[in-house]
């Protein structure tokens, strides 16, 4: 059974260089591509100010983050949901950068890397390759893939993950209606050769092949109507 983990997270600023924290995290597990219904979602006080221009992208304040453990009081059970799993993620150099520095200020870290622990699909990168030269931002996909994200007005690191993964499953199988409760839609692209394949192994159909009497009465009727 192969199973994946979506996940994204939401930071006090751009860059853990600058010294900027993890401030949630979430995470959403996949069973053979579908959701297994088992998410974790976490949200953590950094010891420092969320900064302006990142708390108009995800409205998590300051206030709120008060009384919220730190990031090592939850790590045993982070790492425990990641284990053995393929992390999907959309620009996974930032999320990590920001995971593996949470892990190097622990006092003590007998985790190492995230990447000692999963594979890493990195959504973005997959996306550049698919559609090269356009706009590949999370949004965007959820534009071409035709996703409905309008409920979002503000980014949350559970709420993205969920996001992310119908649009995963969209790029790499169309499956982006698992997470939708309205009829399946039309945008299955025939193109797609794993979509195909699924469809055709989901139904054992008959052959049926005409007899000879059926095959002489199909080309009289050809004839007539060639002679109208």
């Amino acid at each position: 059974m192969k199973r994946q983990v979506i996940l994204d997270t939401e930071t006090t600023g751009l860059s853990p260089l600058k010294g900027d924290r993890v401030i949630e995290i979430g995470l959403l597990e996949l069973l053979n591509r579908r959701p297994s219904g088992r998410n974790l979602q976490l949200y953590f006080n950094p010891d420092r100010m969320v900064d302006a221009g990142a708390l108009k992208v995800h409205g998590i304040s300051n206030e709120f983050l008060q009384d919220k453990p730190r990031f090592y009081e939850k790590v045993e059970e982070i790492m425990a949901f990641l284990q053995g799993a393929e992390l999907i993620i959309h620009n996974a150099e930032f999320d990590l950068g920001f995971l593996d520095y949470e892990l190097s200020l622990l006092r003590r870290n007998p985790y190492g890397v995230i990447r000692d622990h999963c594979e890493v699909v990195d959504t973005l990168e997959l996306a550049r390759k698919m559609h090269p030269g356009q706009r590949n931002s999370l949004d965007a996909l959820c534009k071409r893939y035709e996703i409905n994200n309008q409920h979002r007005e503000l980014h949350g690191a559970l709420l993205d993950a969920e996001i992310l993964a119908q649009v995963y499953l969209a790029m790499t199988g169309g499956q982006e209606q698992l997470f939708a409760e309205s009829e399946p839609s039309t945008h299955h692209k025939a193109e797609s050769p794993q979509l195909l394949n699924q469809l055709q192994a989901s139904y054992d159909l008959p052959l049926v092949i005409a007899s000879p009497e059926e095959l002489a009465l199909h080309q009289a009727y050809l004839e007539r109507l060639a002679m109208l």
